[in-house]
């Protein structure tokens, strides 16, 4: 189409699933910090007053589970016992049990089907990477999550006093033949203390978080509407107001829709998940891809098998922007990249305890993070 509207969400940190997904990923870092060789799926589910941990957990380090989770928390800005779900008050509930050892003998080196470190489950996982934004991500999803990233600066500042910490967003983007034009819609929800009326927070949220945050983009019009906390009053929320899960945001968390998602989450699970480690992987050679120029859009999918030491298959979509063909660049990745989960994880250095980094505001477009690099460029270049 010549001419089309893509809309991508964001949610903030304290959201009731981002809560949860928090947790889980504080807790693979503290088992990852004095343990590399951690094995961990660590899932939450938060309600009113109320923490469960669960999952498996084999590790030769002890965490403590009530007091990582109370600091995650904490952090996220859930301190206030009105919120009815505050670090202090709540009741954390331990469940976690160890892996399964049907499952580590095919993950665990030289006990599986391969000498090697096989996938820990079976499963397609899929990278994406654009070229209409400098984080190579779709516009839609990078800019719904800037706009949260700036209400968050703002309310753990204090600068605004009554904000709370739930709030999701949505960007409308206006195309015409694949090239990001204009923004035609905006949409911000935010949890707000009971004092402020709804006129001002409309103004304050449009004028001190909003516009700053898309001004530098040059796609706001004066045409562009503006959805502000539609129902009227955002008093009640985090998990007092919805229960929270573990992994229940797997499009925020990658390519805002844009791209297909092979269906599993990320928080909480160790990098011989390939769920998590290939879907890294997977975007690091897509990002490689369009940054050496071999196409303006790429998709790549790799599917693996539980025990096995490589993918089944690797597959290239360039939707007709590709320099080379995309049975070209499928020989490049294979010739370039060790695509086995042992390979990625030391590749990536995955066994570092990075992963808190990445629970909010997307896994990608952050340029602190391995997979974010472009060192190959050269490699697929020449």
């Amino acid at each position: 189409m010549s001419k089309y509207f893509f809309t991508s969400e964001s949610v903030s940190e304290g959201h009731p699933d981002k809560v949860c997904d928090l947790v889980s990923d504080t807790i693979l870092d503290a088992c990852l910090k004095d343990d590399p060789k951690s094995r961990v799926a660590c899932e939450c589910y938060a309600t009113t007053g109320l923490l469960v941990v669960g999952g498996e957990i084999t590790t030769s380090t002890y965490v403590d589970i009530q007091k990582l989770a109370r600091q995650a928390i904490r952090d996220i800005g859930y301190i206030a016992p009105e919120l009815r779900f505050s670090a202090d008050s709540i009741c954390v509930m331990n469940v976690i049990d160890e892996q399964s050892q049907d499952i580590a003998q095919g993950v665990n080196k030289g006990e599986g089907t391969f000498a090697g470190v096989g996938a820990g489950d079976q499963g397609i996982m899929f990278g994406f990477a654009t070229d209409e934004t400098s984080e190579l991500m779709p516009a839609p999803v990078q800019l719904s999550h800037n706009i949260l990233k700036l209400a968050a600066d703002i309310r753990k500042s204090n600068q605004i006093s009554w904000l709370r910490p739930d709030s999701k967003s949505q960007v409308t983007v206006e195309y015409e033949n694949n090239v990001a034009k204009r923004i035609d819609t905006v949409v911000l929800s935010h949890q707000h203390g009971d004092e402020i009326s709804i006129e001002e927070l409309r103004s304050v949220l449009k004028e001190k978080i909003i516009i700053p945050s898309l001004a530098s983009t040059n796609l706001l019009d004066e045409n562009t509407k503006f959805y502000i906390n539609g129902t009227g009053k955002f008093v009640i929320g985090g998990p007092h107001g919805d229960t929270g899960l573990t992994g229940r945001k797997i499009i925020v968390d990658t390519y805002g829709g844009m791209a297909r998602h092979g269906g599993g989450a990320f928080s909480g699970k160790d990098a011989t998940k390939v769920d998590r480690s290939a879907a890294y992987m997977a975007r690091h050679i897509a990002k490689n891809v369009v940054a050496a120029k071999l196409a303006k859009k790429v998709e790549i999918q790799l599917a693996y098998a539980i025990g096995y030491d490589q993918p089944l298959s690797v597959f290239v979509d360039t939707f007709g922007t590709g320099t080379i063909p995309n049975e070209e660049i499928s020989k490049l990745i294979i010739k370039n990249f060790d695509l086995s989960p042992e390979a990625i994880i030391k590749y990536l250095e995955l066994t570092k305890p990075i992963f808190t980094q990445t629970t909010n505001y997307g896994h990608f477009g952050k340029s602190n993070l391995p997979w974010e690099s472009t060192h190959r460029i050269a490699d697929l270049s020449k």
